[in-house]
């Protein structure tokens, strides 16, 4: 479809407010009678709360309430989600968990009381280890019938299918399993020239947002609350604050807030404590958090465990994969082990699969969302798989990956076929790239590539579209901005009415007013609520031709809006403006309705994105260093309704997947004790270790997204830890099969490999 608007480069509308510190964030609020909040947390990763002593604090002047979890939670056993476990109440399951909350009326006077608060615990045997908890006579988390399901990882991709485990066959600690099953594996490894057999490692990685997490909420003489938040997800938000405080939902409003950063980690998290304080006392309380405490106590992505096994004919044909895989959930069940799977084994038209993975509990703070979550761990170990699989029978790894690569109608390791994707169009791309068919051998240099593939989140919503008095329009949405998003909106909005851009305006209403829109996440905010906003635009278009075609006696059909108004097709001076338009549907004696577009839409096709990365790295062999000196990211995008906001979300990507490859990882000592809770110890990459990042679009548009577009968040940060590792291996002849990849795992490396 030929378009005048999309496919141009528009600078984000938050850009500017941003920039000049004119955004408004939830710590910038003022409220007459606020109170602040502060947390006491845990020392223990596993521990019996025998007494909690508040006199001292409570004492302190200035002191409102010290609360504990016997005063917020209610009979029964702790929750098993993070989110509604307000405080622990009977014993702590990982350090840093919040035992109580102070509050006070300054931020100060809530930080010294909280030290006040005294704490006695009886300590509890501690399981860090995935592999240790899952042994029958590991220390148990929780009872196992206590475990629900992860509501969020519906928010990011919607997955199905595999067969469903047994888990009360399996220990405590082994909260999900779940196996994908084709063909015969052991036929596959007899019928392959090559077999090989290796485990790979990823860690616990913080998503690391700027902002960190903050709510104010303020109770309501009607009984309920509202709450302002810095969320991705108001409605989920809502709905998880409304049933934990056992409240109706219409009893719960949420204010979206701008968020500074999220990536996954800004869903639910403070609100019901925040909310639950707030109610109590009777007044508004804000709570944020430290930037340790975001470390102790927030949602980081899993550590994973890959054992994979992989066979190969020598004409290149991939035949079998088989995989135990064992995310470590933390202290709470939610690790995205089906999606994890899912690309494990979808990428490739593997003739055999059997994948077998498992959710396991430790003591370490609960995961959460990180960007694709799952799938940069899953990716880091297939990829550099089959990179080794194609070299070990000599043939170029990016011909053996088109030879083996999904196609539109492979089914995926759940039986569904894959819809229309441009998997093969990412890797020709690739084939003709200079940074790829320029490599050349040179000491300690390398060359790698990987692909990684994102199915993309679908889920219902809704938009209205309103003409205003001056002629403008005003876009009324649910979905909070996290990527400029809203710009693009806009200009979708615009592009159907036929406008400039700058007279489309975008509302971002509170939960109570907004049309539904689920959470800013999994690569669908444009692939979703963009079909809803065309479809609302075209609806007010519709009415406006109506009005327009009454008021020229004309046929619609024969209408154009040009110029802030509606003429004839062919005859300019029969025109009606959308000003006058207004006036005739919005003021007293008005003859039409008012234009009121809404849009609705139930999206239940996914169009899944793939992004391939070419990596250029040197090593140097008497360090460890990585030098990583050029990088490449080629993404199918569907069709870049605005390009620019395309390639930054690809650039942002590209920088998390070097901060996965080569520096971040969350540590704790054998007690669960955390190493490394502040940015003085967390390594995230800085300026300096990203190189030039090219980036090169490839539109193959979806038979579904508005005008051919795809979600294209997720897939840039998929791919480019298992690019790094196979550029390494390319340089030094070694796999690296853990991340991060620092230069003490690649001295030992060569070490091993020198030694053998």
């Amino acid at each position: 479809m030929t378009t005048t608007l999309l496919g141009k480069p528009l600078k984000r509308r938050d850009a500017e407010p941003k920039v000049r510190g004119e955004a408004r964030y939830t710590d910038d609020l003022r409220i007459p009678g606020l109170l602040h909040a502060r947390l006491v947390t845990s020392p223990h990763a596993h521990a019996r709360i025998v007494r909690i002593d508040t006199r001292a604090a409570s004492h302190l002047p200035g002191v409102v309430a010290v609360l504990t979890g016997q005063d917020l939670l209610p009979p029964g056993p702790e929750p098993a989600e993070r989110a509604r476990h307000l405080l622990a109440r009977d014993k702590v399951i990982f350090a840093g968990q919040p035992v109580a909350v102070v509050v006070a009326d300054s931020p100060y006077t809530a930080a010294d009381a909280a030290e006040l608060v005294a704490v006695e615990y009886e300590e509890l045997p501690t399981v860090v280890d995935p592999l240790e908890a899952m042994r029958p006579d590991a220390p148990a988390i929780r009872p196992k019938e206590l475990e629900g399901e992860w509501a969020e990882a519906g928010m990011h991709a919607t997955v199905s299918g595999g067969e469903e485990l047994d888990i009360r066959r399996l220990p405590a600690n082994v909260t999900n399993a779940v196996r994908f099953q084709r063909g015969d594996v052991a036929q596959g490894f007899a019928s392959a020239d090559l077999v090989i057999e290796r485990t790979y490692r990823t860690p616990f990685v913080h998503q690391s947002y700027l902002e960190p997490h903050a709510s104010v909420a303020v109770p309501r003489p009607d009984g309920g609350v509202t709450i302002y938040t810095s969320t991705q997800g108001m409605f989920y938000c809502r709905n998880v604050t409304a049933t934990t405080l056992g409240l109706p939902h219409e009893l719960v409003t949420v204010v979206p807030m701008e968020v500074g950063g999220g990536f996954g980690g800004k869903t639910v998290l403070l609100e019901p404590l925040v909310a639950a304080v707030a109610l109590r006392l009777g007044r508004p309380v804000k709570l944020v958090l430290t930037r340790t405490e975001e470390f102790l106590l927030a949602t980081p992505a899993p550590a994973a465990i890959f054992e994979l096994r992989g066979g190969i004919r020598r004409d290149g044909t991939l035949t079998t994969l088989s995989a135990r895989v064992i995310f470590d959930s933390g202290a709470y069940p939610g690790a995205p082990v089906n999606i994890a799977l899912l690309l494990l084994g979808g990428t490739y038209r593997w003739e055999h699969l059997d994948l077998v993975g498992y959710e396991v509990l430790t003591n370490k703070p609960g995961t959460g969302a990180y960007r694709a979550p799952g799938v940069p761990q899953a990716t880091f170990a297939v990829e550099q798989l089959v990179d080794e699989l194609a070299r070990g029978i000599g043939l170029d790894p990016l011909e053996v990956r088109l030879r083996n690569a999904s196609r539109t109608g492979d089914l995926q390791p759940n039986g569904v076929p894959w819809p229309p994707i441009g998997l093969v169009e990412v890797l020709e791309r690739a084939r003709e790239h200079p940074l790829w068919r320029a490599r050349e051998k040179r000491p300690n240099e390398g060359w790698g590539l990987a692909i990684g593939g994102w199915p993309g989140g679908i889920e219902p919503c809704a938009a209205n579209v309103r003409l205003n008095h001056d002629g403008t329009f005003t876009v009324t949405l649910g979905a909070v901005d996290i990527t400029g998003t809203h710009t693009v909106l806009a200009m979708i909005a615009a592009e159907v009415l036929e406008q400039p851009v700058e007279r489309v305006r975008i509302a971002l209403l509170p939960s109570d007013a907004a049309p539904y829109a689920g959470m800013s996440g999994g690569s669908k905010i444009t692939y979703t609520v963009g079909l809803a906003v065309k479809a609302a635009a075209e609806e007010a278009k519709r009415q406006l031709l109506e009005i327009a075609a009454s008021e020229l006696e004309a046929a619609p059909e024969d209408l154009e809006l040009v110029d802030g108004a509606v003429q004839v097709r062919g005859v300019p001076d029969r025109r009606i403006t959308l000003q006058h338009i207004a006036a005739l549907s919005m003021a007293f004696g008005g003859r039409y309705a008012p234009v009121y577009g809404t849009g609705r839409v139930a999206v239940t096709q996914q169009s899944p994105g793939f992004d391939l990365q070419i990596a250029h790295v040197r090593v140097d062999p008497e360090t460890g260093e990585v030098h990583l000196l050029d990088l490449v990211a080629i993404q199918d995008v569907g069709r870049a309704l605005n390009p620019a906001l395309v390639e930054e979300q690809v650039h942002g990507g590209v920088g998390q997947g070097v901060g996965w490859a080569l520096h971040e990882a969350m540590r704790w000592d054998e007690n669960g004790r955390p190493l490394n809770p502040t940015f003085l110890d967390y390594d995230l990459p800085k300026a300096s270790h990203l190189p030039a990042i090219a980036v090169e679009l490839v539109e193959v548009p979806s038979p579904v997204g508005p005008f051919g577009a795809k979600g294209v968040g997720e897939p840039p940060v998929i791919p480019t830890a298992a690019a790094v590792a196979n550029a390494i291996a390319d340089a030094i002849g070694v796999r690296m099969t853990e991340l991060p990849i620092t230069p003490e795992r690649v001295r030992a490396a060569l070490q091993e490999a020198s030694a053998s």
